[in-house]
């Protein structure tokens, strides 16, 4: 069990952060042993506990008690390094007299920044950055594009659980890993432009055909686009105006059949806007004229039950819901009437959304969010893989964004090439394995057709997905799964000093993963962080259950 005292304006970070590091915990308690105190704020930093860890930026009652030589306080962002791996800081940090057991050091100074000292069986571990702060940060402003790439939250999830087992206690987790999968896979689509028929002679018929007749040729000079594909593009181009005259094939229609067998056995979610030719508010007026869309919902009954038949789900692209919750209330009222479900999710339409966005959200009913993310780039907008619920918030849960196709393509954003978007995907499926959680795509509807044609971007990714075994689901499955995650509550054992037990209430027939156990191993001091596949083990619930518990108990 972890003691933690932290400010009380902290209070409601801490219980997300260890809903996020799911392992037993609370706050620290004058008449409660533990093995671990975690001290982020004001109070006894003398205690009993095998490991005493003490997180701040700055100089504190600990350091002048135990003689700790510290530096002055920095308030610039910075970026520490921690066993071939940067953790980016946006609060104040604090450098230390090099240390035997030095954690983290300053990436530009090289100093050390985190520590370890033992004796007597006891060990306190200096690290000089507010942890919470951090998170505080990430769950709210989150990180600038240029640390995009960092799964930053995760990685102060897995220096908190390093420093704990390498000073020899263990450690009981439920890890954000589905049982028998690795990880989830959340494939979504923003439905933005089903018909090119619905658009005249406007800035996005004008894109496709810059697009599809000049930047197919310097595409495929660039090496970036195959010559067949080019030529599917330029004959795109010239079937347009059959197009409007009903003479041709619209060929950004049957998207819904596209991606259905594409995905065949991976269920998705798809986005759909309620309402044409309105594009929405800003907090401080009109959004731009181009925001609206040319069609509404009802415009794809057919596809909607065509989806919905096809095992996939169909949530909201609001428009104004991240604003206004009385407008919310009805942009989810006309997909519900659309698809007969009642928990629909949302994810704006641009990706409109301000720290009030939860709040408007939650009042508006919808089941879950999947808005944050990046326009312009690819990565952990919030730091984390995982599902989170915003400080905002009471209930409402985050599916963060990870990768946009058109952030991935598009020259205005990163530009790449269809073989390095793969490779930036497979980075990201590389930290999904090591980290647990989920990965979210956002491919929208017309990718798949002239002018885009990034399916065989999108192919490579769901056969990668595939091979490393990953669970597809669709957004709201990803969120019940770690909804059912959340409701776990552990408690201390009365017939096991010291011990702990995770309450879980085993629910059968939800169609969803179960949840793991995973016990941490104490380990001898050694090189702190290094991954060893011995370092734990892992129990599924059921196991758990038989283990633990009498017959018929929800433990």
């Amino acid at each position: 069990m972890i003691g933690v005292i932290a400010n009380p304006a902290d209070r409601d970070v801490v219980c997300e952060f260890f809903e996020l590091f799911k392992t037993p915990w609370e706050f620290y308690r004058p008449d409660q042993p533990y093995d671990v105190v975690l001290c982020a704020g004001d109070g006894p930093f003398e205690t009993t506990a095998k490991l005493l860890l003490v997180y701040a930026g700055r100089k504190t009652p600990c350091d002048d008690r135990r003689r700790i030589p510290v530096g002055q306080p920095r308030k610039h962002a910075c970026v520490f390094s921690y066993q071939g791996h940067r953790i980016p800081l946006h609060g104040e940090t604090i450098t230390f007299t090099e240390r035997d057991k030095c954690l983290l050091t300053d990436e530009g100074s090289q100093e050390c920044t985190a520590y370890v000292d033992e004796a007597s069986g006891r060990a306190l571990a200096r690290i000089g950055y507010d942890l919470f702060s951090e998170v505080r940060t990430l769950l709210t402003v989150g990180q600038p594009p240029a640390n995009a790439h960092l799964p930053a939250l995760e990685l102060h999830i897995g220096v908190l659980r390093d420093v704990i087992t390498a000073c020899g206690v263990s450690l009981v987790e439920i890890p954000p890993v589905p049982e028998g999968f690795p990880f989830v896979a959340c494939l979504t689509h923003d439905v933005d432009h089903p018909s090119i028929r619905q658009h005249k002679w406007d800035h996005t018929v004008i894109g496709f055909l810059v697009r599809a007749v000049f930047g197919s040729v310097v595409d495929t000079i660039l090496g970036r686009m195959s010559l067949r594909d080019a030529a599917k593009n330029w004959v795109a181009a010239i079937q347009l105006p059959f197009v409007h005259m009903g003479l041709a094939k619209d060929f950004w229609r049957d998207f819904d059949d596209r991606y259905l067998e594409l995905e065949t056995g991976h269920p998705s979610t798809f986005f759909v806007l309620p309402r044409k030719n309105y594009c929405g508010k800003r907090v401080e007026g009109s959004a731009p004229a181009f925001r609206a869309a040319h069609y509404e919902a009802k415009d794809l009954a057919d596809s909607i039950c065509k989806l919905r038949a096809g095992g996939c789900e169909v949530g909201l692209h609001g428009i104004d819901a991240w604003l206004d919750s009385a407008a919310g209330r009805e942009e989810l009222e006309e997909v519900r009437r659309l698809t007969g479900a009642s928990d629909i999710g949302v994810r704006m339409h641009w990706l409109y959304y301000n720290e009030k966005s939860p709040t408007a959200l939650e009042k508006a009913g919808a089941a879950y969010d999947s808005t944050i993310g990046y326009n312009e780039t690819v990565g952990y907008r919030a730091g984390t893989t995982q599902v989170y619920k915003p400080l905002e918030s009471d209930d409402l849960l985050e599916l963060p964004m990870h990768a946009m196709d058109t952030a991935l393509f598009y020259l205005s954003y990163l530009g790449l090439s269809p073989r390095k978007a793969s490779e930036r995907l497979r980075q990201m499926a590389d930290h999904a394995v090591r980290y647990g959680g989920c990965m979210t795509i956002n491919w929208h509807d017309r990718s798949l057709a002239p002018e885009r044609l990034w399916g065989a971007c999108y192919r490579r990714l769901i056969q990668d997905l595939e091979e490393r075994g990953a669970w597809f689901s669709t957004a709201g499955q990803a969120v019940s799964w770690f909804r059912k995650r959340r409701s776990v509550t552990f408690e201390t054992a009365p017939s096991e000093p010291g011990g702990v037990r995770a309450k879980v209430a085993v629910e059968r027939g939800d169609d969803l993963p179960g949840l793991r156990l995973r016990i941490h191993k104490a380990q001898s001091w050694g090189p702190l962080g290094a991954h060893r596949s011995h370092d734990y083990r892992d129990l599924t619930v059921e196991e758990y259950a038989e283990t633990h518990v009498s017959s018929g108990s929800t433990r």
